[in-house]
């Protein structure tokens, strides 16, 4: 039958039998030894005492080798010979203890000793002795647990097989245990398979919930850096347009200038708008096709105080408190410290509402610094749907310009954060201590 002509019936039965193989047939008794249970794990470390912690992680263990003892004890109440004590007892049990480190192996053991230990045991019940019935109904429990549904399923169905034929055809004993077998066992592997699927399914929403999480985050990452690539080009290419126009201009501002000086500042020139088209190239495709870059200039320090009148408006009261040589900063620094505290706020008006916040801008040498609190809410705060947007931009901001920020709550139930970014030192243009 070439692979054109099979049909699904046939492909179904392939499959079929390709699982039984790997399941029950291929390294049937690989050494697969139980490991403990977790230390963290959320029943044990709730356990009171370290050694009680400690010892926990072993039942598992000590349940099967309780189950093995029950076995061994059922089959004592047999009055047989030696040679019936043996198979009827320790075999079985050994199959119980086996699943601790080879389980197919042990369900193999189970089946293939169940009808000497019948035939041995001197209650006539066939095909399962008690013994045997306890002990195969264990193995294919715990061999159900540590694999999969589907080893189950073909446990099972090998089991039923078993006992029809042992039931028909061989017809030993007295006593019929296959109906009792095959009905405790399927209720005992529907409940492990229940709770492996259950299991699963668990871990598998938890990892995809971790993905999400860390794809959420990235993107957030992604829009914050966009973002502030956004700001930063129209910065630098307003500067770079200004030196362009400038270079120009200057030759026509003396009168008869070198031939020296014009060609200098027709290199300025030049230089200028390589490097602005550079720019354009480079930064322009973090812009979206339905930006627009903003008519009015980037907010500095200075434009704070339209910021906190607005604020105040929206019903946050706060006050700003300025120290230190107020010196011009770079623009760069100015727009990303401007942004903070105006996240910073924002953040008090949705999750603090009836707060009152402060503002202080330090400038120290070498660097400014920001500190921007908010007290504990007063009011009814309503859950918000944001995804940490302006903590995350507030870093980058301050990670771009290689300063250091934290973000954290009060121990009054308020919110505060801080941050310092690095400035070369230059001559301050004035000395002040403001508050507003």
């Amino acid at each position: 039958m070439t692979e054109k002509t099979r049909s699904p019936e046939f492909d179904l039965a392939q499959g079929a039998l390709s699982g039984l193989r790997q399941d029950l047939f291929h390294n049937a008794f690989a050494y697969r030894p139980l490991s403990p249970l977790r230390a963290d794990g959320p029943v044990i470390r709730r356990l009171p005492g370290e050694r009680i912690r400690r010892a926990a992680v072993w039942l598992p263990h000590a349940v099967v080798l309780f189950l093995a003892f029950i076995t061994l004890v059922v089959a004592y109440t047999d009055d047989g010979g030696s040679l019936s004590m043996l198979f009827g007892g320790f075999v079985p049990a050994a199959a119980v203890v086996m699943t601790l480190v080879r389980p197919v192996g042990a369900w193999w053991v189970s089946i293939v000793s169940a009808p000497f230990v019948s035939a041995l045991a001197s209650y006539g019940d066939w095909p399962w002795a008690p013994a045997g019935f306890l002990s195969h109904l264990t193995v294919m429990t715990v061999v159900a647990l540590r694999t999969r549904p589907r080893t189950a399923a073909w446990m099972w169905l090998i089991t039923a097989a078993y006992g029809v034929v042992a039931e028909t055809v061989i017809q030993r004993g007295y006593g019929a245990t296959v109906p009792g077998m095959l009905f405790t066992s399927a209720v005992s592997l529907l409940i492990v398979s229940m709770f492996l699927v259950r299991r699963d399914a668990k871990q598998e929403v938890a990892a995809q919930q971790t993905v999400t999480a860390t794809e959420r985050d990235r993107r957030t990452l992604l829009e914050e850096r966009t973002t502030i690539a956004r700001e930063l080009h129209d910065v630098v290419a307003h500067h770079m347009s200004v030196v362009a126009i400038q270079a120009e201009a200057a030759p026509y501002r003396v009168e008869n200038p070198p031939e020296e000086l014009e060609k200098a500042f027709a290199t300025i020139r030049e230089n200028a708008v390589a490097a602005l088209t550079e720019l354009r190239r480079i930064l322009g495709v973090v812009r979206a096709e339905d930006y627009e870059a903003p008519d009015a200039p980037q907010p500095v320090l200075a434009d704070l105080g339209n910021l906190l009148s607005n604020v105040r408006e929206a019903g946050l009261q706060t006050e700003k408190t300025v120290t230190g040589a107020v010196r011009a900063l770079p623009q760069g620094v100015e727009l990303s410290a401007y942004r903070i505290i105006q996240e910073a706020l924002s953040n008090a008006l949705r999750h603090a509402p009836g707060s009152t916040a402060k503002v202080e801008i330090s400038y120290v040498l070498g660097g400014l610094g920001l500190r921007i609190v908010n007290t504990a809410p007063r009011g009814l705060v309503n859950p918000s749907p944001g995804a940490g947007h302006g903590i995350t931009g507030m870093r980058e901001r301050v990670t771009m310009l290689n300063g250091e920020m934290t973000a954290a709550a009060t121990d009054e139930g308020g919110y505060e954060v801080t941050a310092f970014i690095p400035v070369a030192t230059t001559e301050p243009a004035a000395a002040s201590e403001e508050t507003s």
